[in-house]
């Protein structure tokens, strides 16, 4: 058999120990606040049948869907006019009926309506799984990586964008960000202005010109917008519109004058108005509303499908793009014939949230779930003691390993070492006789003679206290 070289495939990665270590701190968060707001988990397969994904992210969309080769011999089922023309995009009905996900929307969109019939109205679901896009690879966007998404179907209450507000804020600020900003926008006022300067066809260039307002500036926005059929008589209106200032109240006083002849625009003045009601209720302290959140009217992201309120959320500790966005959505099943449930989701960029974290020193410096003892192996015969000691400490709750060999001393601890082992228990003759143990701590080199039970004790508090200060 011919030696192949290791490599990844273009747009993959691995994730060692300490990396995972990490990744699951910050899942692990998330899930434990999805849950406190009444979220269940939920997964889906990796892949799903083609025809359930394409035409759903649009024509761009669907050349990212990765498709799956049928098994055995593909071409048989082939029509032999395509195969002559070599056309590709015909070909793939008849080549591939699977596809790894594209997202993890439309596959609950999907499980939704084949469980109509078993779950209880409102849905709230949480899942976090990968997904696939035949992207080109480049720093910070991969083939593969994971979403984290967060929705709740079957309601119209905007009770639940008030909640997924302090889901952002509780769960960011368990992982320890302290400066971020939750923005909120509603596509009804995005409606209402396009409709007051009399051009409700051209929502969507008006939106992707104003959203660039961070990027290129207001120049560079007039700019955009004259290119994209807009008159100095619309920048006039739009202008101020744009710069937008004042707390969230003057905001809205203002919006609410603005858009006084669009009866669209005003509902999404009056949803906005009602989500802040349920907020300032919701969090009494008030710190929320006043500290993290933004009206920022440029937010204009899936406009597409979102029909409501739109969320982003940045951090402002950390240069980086938003860790965070979702929005209202009007019949999300009706792709797949179940009309009329509407719904509310958000989503946390896990990875971008990992190079936050990353960056900003935020991670903890406990390792409770890692082997919390070694135990050397000096040679066999000491092992019918070392082998029932093994099994009573694991018992116990505690992470304990036995060196499968009796090698030198100096290797295995240095085994201790590299897996940040903190301590090492040391067992001769001696020990087996007396019944005290030589137990080293790794990081100040101290070695005392315990018995099991004060070990057991040690290892035990230390464990609970490490857990204390994870919840804390």
């Amino acid at each position: 058999m011919a030696i192949v070289k290791p490599s990844l495939a273009k747009g993959t990665r691995d994730f060692s120990p300490a990396e995972m270590e990490k990744r699951n701190y910050i899942f692990n968060t998330l899930k434990s606040v999805f849950r406190k707001y009444g979220y269940q988990e939920i997964q889906t397969p990796s892949f799903e049948n083609l025809q359930t994904l394409t035409g759903k992210y649009g024509d761009e969309g669907d050349k990212l869907i990765f498709k799956i080769l049928n098994s055995g011999d593909y071409l048989s089922k082939a029509p032999d006019a395509l195969l002559a023309e070599k056309a590709s995009n015909s070909l793939i009905p008849h080549l591939s009926e699977k596809a790894l996900r594209y997202d993890l929307t439309v596959p609950f969109a999907r499980y939704v309506v084949m469980r109509q019939h078993e779950i209880s109205l409102p849905f709230k679901r949480f899942q976090i799984q990968p997904v696939w896009r035949a992207d080109r690879p480049q720093r910070g966007r991969y083939r593969e990586f994971y979403q984290c998404d967060v929705d709740v179907v079957g309601s119209e209450s905007l009770l639940n964008e008030a909640e997924f507000i302090l889901i952002y804020h509780e769960a960011l600020r368990a992982l320890g960000l302290r400066d971020f900003a939750i923005k909120i926008n509603n596509r009804k006022i995005l409606s209402g202005i396009a409709e007051i300067i009399g051009k409700p066809e051209l929502i969507f260039d008006m939106t992707v010109a104003i959203d660039k307002l961070d990027k290129i500036g207001l120049d560079g926005v007039n700019k955009e917008l004259l290119e994209r059929g807009f008159t100095e008589a619309d920048l006039a209106i739009l202008r101020p519109i744009i710069l937008l200032e004042g707390s969230t109240v003057s905001k809205i006083e203002q919006l609410r004058s603005v858009l006084a002849k669009s009866e669209t625009g005003l509902r999404g003045v009056a949803e906005l108005e009602e989500v802040f009601a349920y907020l300032n209720q919701l969090d009494v302290s008030g710190e929320v509303y006043n500290k993290y959140v933004e009206l920022d009217i440029t937010l204009a992201r899936g406009l597409n499908y979102y029909t409501g309120c739109i969320f982003e959320v940045k951090t402002n500790e950390v240069s980086m793009g938003s860790i965070g966005g979702g929005g209202r959505y009007d019949d999300l099943t009706g792709m797949f014939g179940l009309k009329g449930l509407t719904g509310v989701g958000v989503s946390f960029g896990a990875d971008r949230i990992y190079d936050v974290l990353e960056e900003l020193d935020l991670y903890p410096k406990h390792e409770s779930d890692n082997t919390r003892l070694l135990i050397v192996n000096f040679d066999k015969s000491i092992e019918a003691f070392t082998l029932p000691l093994l099994n009573r400490l694991r018992q116990a709750g505690i992470a304990v390993e036995l060196y499968p060999q009796a090698v030198k001393l100096k290797k295995q601890m240095s085994y201790a070492d590299d897996k940040r082992i903190p301590y090492v228990l040391l067992i001769g003759e001696e020990e087996v006789n007396t019944g005290k143990l030589s137990l080293k701590n790794m990081k100040s080199g101290e070695q005392q003679k315990l018995s099991e039970q004060e070990i057991t004790v040690l290892l035990s508090k230390q464990r609970a206290d490490s857990a204390i200060r994870t919840d804390q």
